[in-house]
């Protein structure tokens, strides 16, 4: 009888134990954030940018301790490859949603980030997007899309009044890429250019993959303009500056955040000294806590931010604001928290308007000298 009560007491205390283990382990919940950017074709050092500031804010989360409806949570970025591509942007989505993340950051490009939207949408998921600038992509009547960076309808106008007051042009020649962000900015310049007296002497077209800019090139250096006007990525802007230096065209050419990097000089050479190029937000040095951010971000990654890590990181920051607002971690009721977002993080102030815009958009301005980004001036819009 005694050798059987032992037995019986191991056997209610393994059981007592394991229950004590299953409820230790259900107390770590895991909750995870989407990611979808460009990690391979021409602007996977944006994207892989983008990727490395959403880690960095789920990794300083996690290691300061995360409690929602007094569950432990533990957060997981789930990231995916878009490829910069419209069609792997809505499987890369609905790959998303399937995951069930509770909410995603990206993409980055307007023209995943508009179809792609359609998808988080559908599911009742918030979408953050930290670099799309095309005003499509926040006027569809989606309550899900939401955006941290100035759009097309305040860059292009920008770059259009800084070539009109600052370079004095009075000519312009015009040429897009034909994507959603390239087209939209070259058409929102354009509008402004011509409200500001200038002369548009030709507007072309070219795509995202070209890389022999001569045929365009050639017939504008007829046209003699004042300035070029580029809509497009560094990818085809590098290049494409690069040959116009080489037929001899000293315009200055114009371009939006897509090819507004540091690093341009590796794709245009000496003729990165020609380009004049805007970025939606602060520079970096001049955000709140923008340094601090660097730091950490070079201590993580061992290499300087390329341009929207801080807005991933915030993105990320936001929507763990709006999960403590609503002491939840479902999608519905964040996405119920986010209109009323007043969230202060490295970019400074969020608050969005009525579409999922910043209600304050900021654009900076900047010249290259030895290849070297310098800041020219910074509009408040």
């Amino acid at each position: 009888m005694k050798i059987k009560a032992r037995r019986l007491l191991a056997i209610v205390g393994a059981c007592m134990l394991g229950v004590g283990l299953t409820s230790q382990a259900s107390a770590q919940v895991i909750v995870k954030i989407g990611h979808a950017a460009p990690l391979t074709g021409g602007v996977a050092n944006l994207g892989k940018d983008n990727e490395n500031g959403a880690r960095l804010a789920i990794e300083e989360i996690n290691a300061k301790g995360l409690v929602i409806g007094g569950q432990k949570i533990t957060l997981e970025l789930d990231a995916e490859d878009d490829a910069g591509d419209p069609r792997q942007a809505t499987q890369v989505a609905q790959k998303l949603v399937d995951d069930q993340v509770v909410a995603v950051v990206g993409h980055l490009n307007s023209g995943t980030s508009i179809p792609a939207s359609q998808i988080y949408n559908g599911a009742g998921i918030v979408q953050i997007s930290p670099s799309a600038t095309n005003p499509i992509y926040t006027l569809q009547g989606f309550k899900t899309a939401y955006r941290l960076v100035a759009t097309d309808a305040q860059q292009g106008p920008a770059l259009a009044n800084y070539a009109s007051k600052a370079l004095k042009s009075r000519s312009v020649a015009i040429v897009d890429d034909a994507t959603a962000y390239g087209q939209g900015l070259a058409n929102e310049f354009e509008k402004q250019a011509k409200s500001n007296g200038m002369i548009v002497l030709s507007h072309d077209a070219t795509n995202d993959k070209a890389v022999d800019f001569r045929s365009i090139l050639t017939k504008i250096k007829g046209e003699r303009p004042d300035i070029i006007m580029y809509g497009g990525e560094d990818a085809t802007g590098g290049p494409f500056a690069k040959q116009a230096r080489q037929l001899a065209i000293t315009s200055k050419i114009l371009g939006g955040d897509g090819i507004c990097r540091d690093g341009l000089k590796d794709l245009a050479g000496d003729a990165t000294n020609q380009i004049v190029c805007s970025v939606p937000g602060m520079p970096l040095a001049m955000m709140q806590g923008g340094q601090a951010f660097e730091t950490r971000y070079e201590k993580r990654f061992g290499q300087p931010t390329r341009l929207y890590a801080p807005f991933t990181y915030d993105a990320v920051n936001i929507i763990v604001d709006a999960m403590k607002r609503a002491n939840s971690i479902k999608p519905a009721m964040i996405l119920e928290k986010m209109p009323t977002t007043d969230y202060a993080g490295v970019v400074g102030r969020t608050i969005f308007d009525a579409h999922g815009d910043l209600k304050h958009g900021v654009i900076s301005l900047y010249h290259f000298e030895g290849g070297k980004k310098m800041l020219s001036e910074v509009e408040n819009m």
